[in-house]
């Protein structure tokens, strides 16, 4: 079969060549492990795959013909474990070098890929374990995750196998030593997969209720293909740093299938906690020439003195996770000069709304859809919303479904036909485009305020919070009002060198009022330290909805 990652590395920019890019025939038995890896490890076996820093900063790099070796010994390694075809592995391995060559000897199985944060406690392993069936968890030994894993095990029946990287603890298999002894040989199996064989999936990271679990097949890695190549704007010869704790969607996004599509290093700095600062020394330190970071990143680096670094090598950055403020968008650029790509997706897609590469972004706005998708706006009646109506972002799957579209919610077909039904995918997400085709993110459905007969969007609030140099981050809902229904509330983080006063609240209220319409104000005003966020950096806001103070 032709090196199908060839096709990627070409020059089409516009949204028919981006789409001529992406509209081909899967080979049935594609396989993102034998295909691209192995493909790459013998036509390049030389070139760098992914440079690693840990959290000492000490690095180590591995070339594609590194990578396929240690894929295959971790395939052998898991064989010898007794996985195989179709079974569920949880991989809660951080940030650490041995997720990229574990995940891939699963795609060589026929396995399915189950990344997680290692941030869960008890009870979310348990509802895991038992939501998706988990065979076996590869955990890393830092952190408390493998403590909570041990106390779901009693809980967990499915659990067979408990492997462990980066140390041990009584009861878990060496998983290091066993790759280590393992053959670097793997032939590919005669049935390994079906293109339309479960792959990878990801609990989502909804701010309300239980998870859903987001299955994706083995053609899955083929949606990125945009989302590197046409919105990061990797390159064969370059260095590609996308901030994302493995156990996120984001972080095969950014850090895996659409990069090593498209030959580009993978860069990787295993952090323990976001410093600003550290972040961008090492942007610095490495000649990181594409970025791409959460919107809660460049407010912290916004606030920092950029002029302390040199920058110059950096040549493309982007933004997703959240809606990008206007005022972040203009501080950076100002200071570096460089242009937010934003860029929104969710776990069950891949890129769907962006501003790709060539097109001039409109500051604040998500960008038009990703030619791969057909995206719609619909109102409450069903209908196409008009240029400046609100309208619930939705994608037309009645023609074609889009490569990268999750299959279903794995063992849940009622939430599956709840959320896609009659050829339309409901995202749940709200927003309106403008007379040249930009869209504008408002909220999502749920977070909707019904203030006095208008219905008002959070995000423009927090928009205009964020001009103001005493907000760092800040959270906008609803809370009740015994005369309007529903009040518009603010939660905020301060910067440094800010603090709490009335005079302060006063002074953000009248703010708000003198950059958009005065019923959109914030009639409540509550700073606080930090703000509730889910495990994968998502601001919960209705951990934030009710309360006043």
């Amino acid at each position: 079969m032709e090196l199908i990652y060839q096709k990627f590395t070409r020059e089409r920019l516009s949204p028919a060549g981006v789409l001529e890019a992406v509209d081909f025939d899967i080979p049935k038995d594609f396989n993102f492990g034998f295909d691209v890896v192995d493909a790459l490890a013998k036509k390049c076996p030389e070139k760098t795959a992914l440079l690693h820093l840990d959290r000492e900063r000490r690095e180590r790099r591995f070339s594609f013909a590194e990578i396929s070796a240690l894929s295959n010994r971790a395939a052998n390694a898991l064989a010898g474990l007794g996985i195989g075809k179709g079974d569920v592995v949880l991989l809660v391995l951080r940030r650490n070098w041995q997720f990229w060559p574990i995940i891939v000897a699963l795609h060589k199985l026929g396995a399915v890929a189950v990344p997680a944060t290692d941030q869960l406690q008890k009870k979310d392993f348990v509802y895991r374990f038992r939501a998706a069936k988990i065979k076996a968890v590869l955990c890393t030994a830092e952190g408390e995750a493998a403590g909570h894993i041990e106390a779901a095990l009693p809980e967990s029946p499915t659990v067979r196998v408990c492997g462990m990287v980066n140390g041990l603890r009584p009861g878990w298999t060496d998983f290091d030593a066993l790759m280590a002894a393992s053959s670097p040989d793997f032939s590919r199996p005669a049935h390994s997969n079906d293109r339309d064989d479960l792959m990878l999936m990801y609990f989502t990271s909804g701010t309300t209720g239980y998870p859903k679990i987001a299955a994706h097949t083995f053609s899955y890695p083929l949606g990125h293909v945009v989302t590197a190549r046409y919105w990061h704007n990797v390159r064969p010869d370059g260095i590609h740093f996308a901030i994302s704790d493995t156990g996120w969607g984001k972080a095969v996004w950014g850090k895996l299938y659409g990069q090593w599509l498209c030959e580009t290093c993978v860069f990787v700095f295993d952090f323990d906690r976001f410093h600003p600062a550290e972040v961008l020394e090492v942007i610095q330190d490495y000649k990181i020439d594409t970025f791409c970071a959460p919107p809660t990143m460049y407010r912290f680096f916004i606030k920092e003195d950029l002029s302390r670094f040199d920058l110059s090598h950096l040549k493309y950055a982007c933004i997703a996770g959240e809606a990008l403020n206007p005022e972040v968008f203009r501080q950076f650029y100002e200071s570096t000069g460089l242009k937010l790509m934003e860029g929104f997706g969710q776990t069950e897609t891949t890129l769907t709304v962006c501003n790709l590469v060539g097109t001039e972004p409109k500051p604040g706005s998500m960008g038009k859809p990703n030619p791969q998708y057909e995206v719609d706006l619909l109102t409450g009646e069903g209908k196409s919303a008009q240029p400046g109506e609100v309208g619930e972002i939705v994608l037309r799957t009645d023609r074609k479904v889009p490569v990268g579209m999750f299959r279903c919610y794995y063992l849940d077909e009622e939430k599956t036909k709840e959320a896609w039904h009659d050829g339309l995918y409901h995202t749940g997400d709200m927003a309106w485009k403008d007379e040249d085709g930009y869209f504008w993110y408002v909220g999502r459905t749920d977070d909707l305020i019904k203030s006095s007969g208008y219905r008002i969007g959070p995000f423009e609030i927090e928009s205009v919070l964020m001009e103001h140099p005493a907000v760092l981050e800040c959270a906008v809902t609803a809370v009740p009002d015994p005369i309007r229904g529903q009040a518009v509330k603010a939660t905020i983080v301060l910067a440094r060198g800010f603090e709490p006063s009335e005079t302060l609240k006063k002074e953000l209220q009248d703010h708000v009022k003198k950059m958009t319409a005065p019923y959109k104000y914030p009639r409540v005003v509550e700073f606080v330290s930090e703000l509730p966020k889910t495990v994968s950096g998502k601001i919960k806001r209705v951990d934030i909805r009710g309360g006043t103070k």
